[in-house]
């Protein structure tokens, strides 16, 4: 079939960068700046994918196929590109163009715009499957927030984490296209009035509402050397009346922009903090947002081919990534129920057959919850509706298991108490055709410990589907020099098709590959040691092992672990300078949630370790701790190629799957890690000698929990992890602040060690000394290296995106023929 992309010359993209340089900018070559120049090109490269996109537009709706509407409050996308030109093939094209331009790649993807819409794996997660729906042609729409400041820019001020405005949108987004004839009105507040209509009885009616609007912005998804090119379509909010010109010329100008504010903050950052009744207020209409907007716009998709609702779930599958979409369930009832007057039985016939959620975790504190007064004073009628679906729930189950009370309790949507709350991940697995977890370990932990219940109520509703990532970024884009040797080697098929990417192991003892292979994790070690250098001042040896942690901080993730493990090098160290070491550099890289305190004391605690131990003539040359502030997705892109080792040390039982494990392990970095989330897959598929694994198991956890977990005992019979702890207790790194890290301490040794620190520390030393003694053999650690690339092929996100489609969603492929006309 004949590719849209066919098209492209470097000519016509040079000539539409002009085109858009002087009718976009207002500027000649010759005024242009480096960034007037970025813009061009960019919109240029987005031009250039517009006739797939009005082509997939057109067909899907032309042949009324059956999508995925994939909804996710994250889509940490990174930036476009680099990436858009890859997907488009036109690599050497847009080198030839940017000569033209006067300008190099090199300065263009420097100043490329990365989207803040996202904080960690979730959002990653997110971006990875849209790419992989567009690569594998499968009719899929993403819906999510676009957030004027995403989380925050994270900048360190005397080691502590400070929170600054992530200002992506300052300047402009070139990759996105604004879609103001489809905007949605959103209602919230108001109250329920019953409305007696003679004949029929009585309804509901939500009345008293106050209403602001939502925008859509489209990103276009575009598929790797396919011709389907999907949507993105994120919502911004606005007031329904932006300003009182009125209340204005009264002299009141706070009140005459008071709407225009608070309709604004909706979008304003990714999850306000929810500290307090106005953030959990802003918290919960943000994510109501989402889901009425999506769920609105999916309607009106749907009706321009059906005038009934008798095919809306056969048409349409709604995936929610976690819970925070949850409230798209009741917007359908809602809307089917209330507006289109569909009886309830039918319309809730329809909810369930079209929804389906990915469950993320199996923490109790992020199983999201809402107090009925909230909900009820900002979503009056979907309360009801919440209400009605578990007394209606609550019947059949009843009828069903007579007499357990138990059992209805542990199942109930709302959670009896003092304050009533509603269970969002219940709602969802009610209203859910099927449920999935992201590891096989997660899914079986989410059936027998998490929800055992709604098992027994509903077998074969819970699923499995291992997460993968996107192999065209993580491996083509970042790591170009080793994804140039692997086709040398086994050809290009494995760019389309990573399963075959295991043809590259039988190279994995051949001597030239290996010293290629180390060539090339050498030259990206480099490149990172400049970034190093420039981020922190700090200058690190390429020739040392690059141990590497970057991912969201979170206690149950134990970073301070990892730090742990560090203070007990360095105290060996100065206990005997002549002792013999390892080089290695620890890298760390993390942004903590802004009210969560005792995670932004593992930042200080890290920052201290590197000012201490990287200026200590004691340790030069053999140990050095680094922390690159502003941790996103391009500087993950940097970080994982060079990486020799890649921390995997979540307590057991607590990670869901994890996604940076395989990017690390994808580029050759060897992990460290417990048996836990997809880390045991890694291992099953690399093979356990070629993966550091340590620690206790999740039904050792469990037994020790169960018969009274004592971590004293493990101090008392530990010299070593009893000095570590009195270093952090007594701050011996930083006298002149002894209390700053007590918290730390009392969490470890007198608050009951919930993360399990202490009963992993003496095998986590054990297993470091391992990697020491095995990366002093060159050949043995890159056989392993090359092996862990090798066999990383069922970890794509294209597998995923597959396994999704066979389980849960039913789509069939529908390749995209290029055309000049389409709707959206």
């Amino acid at each position: 079939m004949k590719s849209f992309k066919e098209n492209i010359t470097a000519e016509s993209l040079a000539n539409r960068a002009l085109f858009h340089l002087k009718y976009s900018r207002g500027k000649d070559l010759r005024a242009a700046t480096t960034f007037d120049k970025m813009m061009c090109f960019s919109h240029a490269v987005r031009d250039m994918a517009v006739d797939g996109f009005i082509a997939t537009q057109r067909q899907y709706l032309d042949e009324d196929v059956r999508r995925v509407n994939y909804l996710s409050l994250e889509y940490l996308i990174g930036k476009m590109c680099e990436n858009n030109v890859l997907a488009l093939g036109i690599v050497d094209i847009a080198c030839e163009a940017l000569k033209k331009l006067d300008i190099t790649s090199e300065e263009i993807l420097d100043l490329d715009v990365e989207a803040g819409l996202g904080n960690g794996g979730l959002g990653r997660l997110a971006a990875c499957y849209l790419d992989s729906l567009a690569t594998k042609e499968l009719p899929a729409y993403g819906y999510g927030i676009r957030y004027e400041h995403g989380i925050f820019r994270q900048e360190f001020e005397n080691g502590w984490q400070r929170e600054r405005p992530d200002e992506w949108l300052a300047l402009g987004y070139p990759w996105e296209l604004i879609r103001p004839e489809y905007t949605l009105p959103v209602l919230v507040y108001g109250h329920v009035k019953k409305n007696f209509i003679p004949g029929h009885g009585a309804e509901d009616v939500w009345e008293g509402w106050e209403m602001f609007e939502a925008v859509p912005y489209d990103v276009p998804i575009i598929g790797y050397e396919v011709n389907t090119v999907n949507m993105l379509r994120l919502w911004k909010s606005q007031p329904a009346e932006g300003f009182r010109l009125d209340v204005f010329n009264q002299g009141d100008y706070v009140r005459a922009v008071e709407e225009k504010n608070w309709a604004e903050n909706v979008t304003k950052v990714l999850y306000p903090s929810d500290y307090t009744y106005a953030g959990k207020e802003l918290r919960l209409i943000q994510e109501y947002f989402l889901a009425s907007c999506s769920v609105r716009d999916i309607i009106r998709r749907y009706r321009k081919t059906h005038s009934t609702f008798d095919r809306f779930a056969e048409k349409n599958a709604i995936q929610l990534n976690d819970t925070h979409p949850t409230l798209a369930v009741v917007e359908l009832m809602r809307v089917l129920h209330d507006e289109e007057k569909i009886p309830w039985d039918k319309a809730w016939d329809i909810t369930v057959n079209t929804f389906c959620y990915t469950n993320h975790t199996l923490l109790a504190e992020a199983l999201e919850t809402w107090t009925v007064d909230l909900m009820q004073r900002v979503l009056p009628r979907h309360t009801q509706i919440i209400f009605e679906i578990n007394h209606r729930f609550l019947q059949k189950v009843e009828l069903e298991f007579p007499g357990d009370g138990e059992l209805m309790r542990k199942v109930s949507l709302i959670e009896e108490g003092s304050h009533q709350q509603i269970r969002m991940a219940n709602l969802c697995v009610v209203a859910s055709g099927k449920v999935n977890g992201v590891s096989v370990l997660h899914s079986e932990l989410l059936r027998k410990n998490t929800m055992p219940e709604f098992n027994k109520i509903y077998p074969g509703k819970f699923c499995n589907v291992t997460n993968g990532i996107t192999h065209r970024r993580w491996l083509l884009k970042a790591n170009p020099e080793l994804s140039a040797l692997i086709t040398e080697m086994i050809g290009e098929e494995w760019k389309k098709d990573l399963s075959l990417l295991e043809g590259f192991g039988k190279f994995a003892t051949d001597k030239k590959v290996q010293a290629r292979f180390m060539e090339i994790k050498k030259a990206n070690k480099l490149a990172l040691c400049d970034i190093i250098e420039k981020n922190t001042g700090e200058h690190v040896s390429p020739d040392s092992i690059f141990d590497v942690q970057i991912k969201r901080l979170h206690m149950y993730k134990r970073q301070l672990l990892n730090a742990m493990h560090i203070i007990h090098l360095y105290q060996k160290i100065k206990e005997n300078p002549k002792i013999k070491v390892q080089p290695r550099t620890f890298i760390f890289a993390a942004k903590a949630a802004p009210a969560y305190l005792v995670a932004k004391a593992v930042i200080k605690l890290i920052n201290t370790l590197t000012e201490v131990i990287n200026h200590d003539v004691d340790v030069a040359g053999r140990i050095k701790v680094v922390f690159l502030p502003d941790y996103n997705v391009s500087l993950a892109e940097k970080i994982i190629p060079a990486a020799d080792v890649s921390e995997q040390i979540s307590t057991a039982g607590l990670e869901a799957s994890g996604t940076g494990n395989m990017k690390l392990s994808l580029n050759g970095a060897l992990t460290v890690g417990t048996w836990d989330g997809a880390n045991i897959e890694i291992a099953q598929h690399v093979g356990e000698d070629n993966i550091f694994i340590f620690g206790k198991r999740t039904e050792e956890l469990a037994e020790l929990r169960r018969k009274g977990y004592n971590p004293q005992s493990l101090v008392d019979k530990s010299k070593d992890l009893r000095k570590v702890l009195e270093a952090i207790r007594d701050n011996t790194f930083e006298p002149s602040h002894p209390d700053l890290f007590k918290e730390l301490y009392n969490d470890l040794a007198e608050h009951g060690d919930y993360y399990f620190y202490l009963a992993d520390f003496e095998q986590y030393v054990e297993c470091q000394q391992k990697v020491a003694e095995l990366y002093a053999d060159e050949a043995a650690w890159a056989e392993k290296a090359i092996l862990n690339v090798a066999r990383m092929g069922w970890f794509s996100s294209d597998r995923s995106i597959q396994d999704y489609c066979d389980e849960i969603w039913h789509l069939e492929r529908t390749p995209i023929k290029p055309g000049d006309e389409g709707v959206n």
